[in-house]
Formats: C-alpha cells, structure tokens, sequence
C-alpha cells in the first residue's frame, strides 16, 4: 500500500506565520508539521510515499529532498481548489491500488496509522475520534455521524447530530477517482473530500470507519491551534497534566 499526503494548501489562517514559511514546514515540538505523517507512514510499514504540492511547492522540495530523498513529489496545479483535488492529481501515483491519505497539517501518531493498516475492509475507511477533548480537534472539526454498523451515516462541519470527528486519515481506493471526476462535472474546482465521502455514500459505497479514539492527532489550522498544540506535542503527545 502507498501513502499520500497532502500539502498543497495556502495555510492563510496561519498568517503571519505562513507568510514566508509554507503550513507544513512550520515547526511542532522542534519538526515540521509534515514530519508527524511521514514517521506515522513509515512505522506503519508504508515506504513509497507522495507529497502532493501546490503553494510554495519549491520551498517544501527543497527541504523535504534533503530529509527524505526517497518521497515522489506531485504538483497539483489546481490547487487552490478544495482538497480533493490534491487526492485526485495522486491517481497515477497509486496505479489502482488501495492507500492511505494523510493531512500534512495534522499531526498524527503511528498507532493511529497502524491501527488502520489492520483493517482489511475492501472498501474506503476514515479514521474517527469519538472523544476529542482538544481545542485542535474540535474547533472547526468535520463531524461525522457513524452508524450502527460502523459506516459513515452523514459527515460535514455543519452536523447537528454527530458522534465522532474526522482525524484527517484515511484509506481510499479508486473509486474515489470516479467520484471526484462526477462532482467537478458540476462543481468545477470546489470538491472538498468530505463532498467525495457523501457522495460515495449516497451511490451506496460508504466510508466505513477506524476508531482511534484515544490516539493523539491534531488538526493545525489557527495560530490557536498551533499554540496548542505545540503545548501538547511538548507534553509527550497530549497526556493531560
């Protein structure tokens, strides 16, 4: 299985701290952000791993070429679009196989990342937080509603009835591509994944679901955010004290 993360974003929230350094290079507990997906990747026994890139795509080559000289760079130059379409420019890269996405502005732990490598679902999972605790997990969290079965029911920002949050880690497969390619038909640029995850559901190919509950991540969106989590990752991966 390959792995792909994603950082070809702006990181405007982020200002004035993204001005000159892009989101994913941004330092957490002494690393950059993006560094916390490739050691999740790599303890997890996936070793081809792609960055797709956008903003500031040279300045992230540039650093993440010297660390990790192994990684395949795709540019997505649509990219300031909505983030499916950084999953989409990763199609060729996966040659039809099933993969994992990860956000390169989360931090994430590799149990959560070997926790999804033990589900052998055919299908798209997500991987959820049914007790995020955190200011970084639930400000501007996507919500998800998970049924009985362990599917995702209903997902987006706005949910009034919920039960788990979206960690920003998944396992897709592709027909995920095919969904993608259906929604910029009438949506253009503006196809975010959790239009994909509905949309999959609503053709009868739910995302079903990997409770990571109690597993550290974090969601590095705000400078309130990033203060927070800096705090936390310093704590020894969000131990309370």
């Amino acid at each position: 299985m390959r792995g792909v993360i994603l950082a070809a974003g702006y990181g405007g929230r982020l200002r004035p701290l993204t001005l000159d350094t892009p989101k994913v290079l941004l330092e957490i507990g002494g690393r950059p952000l993006i560094h916390y997906a490739l050691e999740a990747l790599s303890a997890a026994g996936i070793s081809e791993i792609a960055v797709v890139v956008g903003h500031q795509a040279e300045k992230i080559k540039d650093v993440l070429s010297e660390t990790h000289p192994e990684l395949t760079f795709i540019y997505n130059e649509r990219y300031h679009g909505d983030n499916a379409l950084s999953v989409y420019a990763a199609r060729s890269f996966v040659m039809g196989e099933p993969f994992v996405v990860c956000m390169g502005d989360h931090t994430v732990t590799p149990e959560i990342l070997q926790s999804l490598s033990y589900d052998r679902r055919d299908g798209c999972v997500l991987c959820v937080d049914r007790g995020p605790w955190q200011p970084s997990q639930t400000n501007d969290a996507t919500r998800v509603l998970v049924d009985s079965r362990g599917y995702i029911a209903s997902i987006g920002k706005q949910l009034d009835t919920w039960n788990a949050i979206d960690t920003g880690v998944f396992k897709m497969t592709e027909q995920v591509f095919a969904a993608v390619e259906r929604l910029m038909e009438s949506r253009g640029t503006s196809v975010g994944i959790t239009d994909v995850v509905t949309a999959m559901g609503e053709v009868g190919r739910p995302f079903a679901t990997c409770d990571v509950t109690g597993m550290f991540w974090a969601d590095v969106d705000t400078l309130q955010d990033y203060q927070s989590t800096e705090s936390l990752v310093r704590e020894k991966y969000g131990e309370r004290v």
